[in-house]
């Protein structure tokens, strides 16, 4: 998991069809994490610009956001309320 903050979205008139209808964050990670680069990822809990989320990453994100069949790398799943 990766704590991150939301910077920017991605609007992509093209793309897999798999992932039509998925919102397409950019998540900038924490500075105490050891992700340091920016990353985008598909939101599934609604997420805005400016707030903090968790991320799950690989395997873990496909599988918790029920796309098993979709090129995902990185979902949001929850947004952090204190940390």
């Amino acid at each position: 998991m990766i704590i991150g903050t939301v910077v920017g979205s991605i609007v992509a008139t093209r793309k897999n069809e798999r992932l039509v209808g998925q919102k397409l964050l950019i998540i900038r990670p924490l500075e105490n994490m050891e992700e340091k680069r920016e990353f985008v990822a598909i939101d599934n809990v609604g997420a805005g610009i400016g707030e903090t989320v968790l991320v799950a990453r690989g395997s873990a994100a496909r599988i918790g956001c029920d796309l098993e069949r979709s090129p995902v790398d990185a979902a949001i799943v929850g947004i952090v309320d204190e940390n």
